[in-house]
């Protein structure tokens, strides 16, 4: 019997959309599952890819040759990949339609054209599109009664993309890598892209403003005051005395005088709900409350979105339009009865949007399906969606704020008090929102508050903040540079390539980091280039529009490549020799102090004649022989609390969360291993 074959993204995603058509039947070949259902009087044949089944290569096939510009689509010829490819081609030829169903962005559009054109012999044009925002029942059945046609533009834009990404990665990887060998320290797998090279010059930047960072010294001058029996803070108007004996002087005339009211204001604020979370906005507000990295929070995000939960979170969007239905996912937020009621006691919901939009997505919503069991980080993650929501509708919160000018004998301190008079779109998002209060006591003009104490302090200005992962994230998105699918894994991989490194306070740029970036500053300045990025961003964006061709967007981007590999080779040898000098620097993990001569540092060693690593004494060649074995498997980090023998402790990692803590002293009284998992 013909049927119409729909090509899915995600094996839970086909399951979904065919259990959502109605009663499908689940078949297995060579271990990959498909479902056939009737729907409408038609019936339909569902299967999935697994992610990308099709993936660019260069024809030399040489790891070693560069510049490659000769690149072709090819099939993932080993594992899994390769047997869907066989099934879904098989499954193609009794297909008399096909549709596609993969996940209405640039990367979804790009997997499903190359199955329909490579697997399913060029049958994406003539095929139909469902266009989901997410996987709930209603809209899947939806989609299937107004099919459109596919958008040729976000597949070519998608796969130019692909192709531009490619061209730059191996082209730019192998030519560091092959500079890194001509510096005399062997092979070493290095990458840079034309995303994450700027994303690292805006991470090394940061680095040299704190590193040049001088601290100046300023004094700040508080005093406390006493009101029926209520303790008042307040600071001296001058909020940085830059002199010390300017500041030592006003502390002397004000210590033990009482101050007088000589002003009081009282204003009221309001503060308006948030918007609804787009992704980057979610990955932000998780990072902030639960210190999860962007890439894990897209992850959880995906699962919460293929279970019907969430709307599609890859979304750029700050819009809740009202053809979701907002009376109906508040009525299915069942566990959040109590707070949806009170919406949907209103005549009028109007969500507060931002002015960020995305032309194949709204914003990221909870679908009002009922969640059932989720593990703890994805019940954060989908509270955390749900209780957005519900805040976007609330009404503005509102408080008072009050100012009071202290006179102390001709010297003026300041109060400063805070209190919450309406909590409007804060109850539905607590506890991720608090309001900090600070009430003072009833004050009139005139009166008298008792002195308890003046204080001076001195304090240095301080460097700027470093970028962590969400706010590295944010610049990229304010730069315009990635996209909102790429941006978490472009982090991730500077930190698999040891250009990044995680420091408590935020990110900091490794040595390596640091040197590829000055180098590519001073041999090659387009790879960590934000404007040429940007100008290739906006060429996709035509291209995606249908106002720009592909042919060109790739063109000026490899023509672009070429002048930069054409310095790249002209400067190689310098550009390997402090690539390597940078990378031995960055690998050497330092585990503490050396308590045999008490200056040096005990720090990982690689033995020449046998390659195992050890752990030896910086002052090595001044005569300190401290030693001590090291497992030669597993990642080692130094622990903050030394041993009781006063030798440094070490944390292996095994793998699967496992590790190992010990003391370092093959010869320490008090050794234990202790195992965490």
């Amino acid at each position: 019997m013909p049927y119409t074959l729909v090509v899915c993204e995600k094996p839970d995603a086909a399951r979904r959309i065919a259990h959502a058509l109605g009663a499908a039947k689940e078949t297995r070949v060579k271990g990959v599952p498909f479902f056939d259902v009737a729907f409408a009087g038609k019936q339909y044949r569902v299967c999935s890819a697994s992610g990308h089944l099709y993936g660019l290569v260069d024809e030399t096939k040489n790891r070693s040759v560069y510049p490659v510009f000769d690149l072709e689509w090819a099939p993932k010829e080993k594992g899994r990949a390769s047997r869907i490819i066989d099934v879904i081609s098989d499954l193609s030829r009794d297909a008399d339609s096909f549709v596609h169903g993969c996940d209405y962005d640039q990367e979804g559009e790009v997997i499903g054209y190359n199955i329909l054109q490579y697997a399913c012999g060029k049958k994406y044009a003539g095929s139909k599109r469902i266009k989901l925002s997410t996987l709930t029942d209603d809209e899947i059945r939806q989609s299937f009664a107004g099919l459109t046609k596919p958008s040729s533009g976000l597949a070519q834009a998608g796969r130019a993309r692909h192709m531009i990404d490619f061209l730059y990665g191996v082209n730019l990887s192998r030519a560091i890598s092959q500079s890194f060998k001509s510096g005399g320290r062997g092979y070493r797998n290095l990458s840079i892209g034309r995303v994450q090279g700027p994303t690292l010059a805006f991470a090394a930047e940061r680095e040299l403003e704190i590193g040049l960072h001088i601290p100046d010294p300023y004094w700040v001058i508080e005093a406390d005051f006493e009101k029926d029996g209520r303790l008042i803070h307040t600071k001296y108007e001058k909020p940085k005395i830059e002199s010390p004996a300017e500041a030592q002087l006003i502390t002397q005339r004000c210590s033990g005088k009482d101050g007088r009211v000589q002003g009081i204001r009282v204003r009221k604020t309001v503060l308006r709900p948030p918007t609804p979370f787009n992704i980057g906005d979610l990955q932000q507000e998780a990072y902030r409350l639960f210190k999860l990295s962007p890439s894990y929070t897209l992850s959880i995000a995906e699962k919460l979105y293929l279970r019907a939960l969430i709307s599609y979170p890859r979304t750029s969007s700050q819009k809740l339009p009202a053809s979701i239905n907002y009376q109906k996912i508040l009525s299915g937020l069942g566990q959040y009865r109590a707070l949806a009621s009170s919406l949907l006691s209103k005549q009028n919901l109007v969500p507060n949007e931002g002015r960020m939009t995305d032309p194949a997505h709204p914003a990221i919503y909870p679908t009002g399906v009922q969640a059932g069991r989720l593990s703890g980080l994805e019940f954060k993650i989908y509270d955390l969606i749900v209780r957005r929501f519900l805040a976007t509708f609330g009404e503005p919160a509102v408080a008072q704020i009050t100012e009071v000018d202290i006179d102390v004998g001709g010297y003026k301190f300041l109060a400063a008090g805070r209190t919450s008079l309406y909590d409007g779109w804060m109850a539905f998002y607590r506890p991720y929102v608090n309001l900090e209060q600070t009430e003072l006591p009833a004050l009139e003009q005139g009166d008298v508050l008792a002195s308890r104490q003046t204080t001076m302090e001195e304090k240095f200005t301080v460097p700027p903040a470093r970028y962590n992962q969400a706010s590295l994230l944010a610049k990229m998105e304010f730069e315009r540079i990635g996209t909102k699918a790429t941006r978490a894994d472009v982090i991730a991989t500077l930190f698999k390539r040891n250009y990044l490194a995680s420091k408590k306070g935020g990110i900091e740029v490794t040595g390596l980091g640091l040197a590829l970036v000055e180098l590519m500053k001073q041999q090659v300045p387009d790879i960590v280039s934000t404007s040429l990025t940007r100008s290739m961003e906006d060429q996709l964006e035509q291209v995606e529009q249908g106002s720009q061709n592909a042919a060109f967007a790739i063109l000026f981007a490899a023509s672009k490549l070429t002048e930069s590999l054409v310095s790249f080779r002209q400067g190689s040898i310098t550009i390997g020799r402090q690539l390597a000098v940078a990378a031995t620097q960055s690998d050497t993990v330092v585990f503490g102090s050396c308590p045999i001569c008490k200056n040096g540092r005990l720090q990982q060693v690689k033995s020449r004649t046998t390659g195992k690593r050890f752990v030896g004494c910086s002052n090595y060649s001044a005569g300190c022989k401290a030693s001590a074995p090291l497992p030669q498997k597993g990642s080692i980090k130094a622990l903050a609390k030394t041993c009781r023998c006063g030798w440094p402790r070490i944390s292996v990692a095994f793998g699967r969360g496992r590790r190992w803590n010990t003391c370092i002293n093959a010869g320490c009284p008090y050794k234990s291993l202790t195992f965490r998992s």
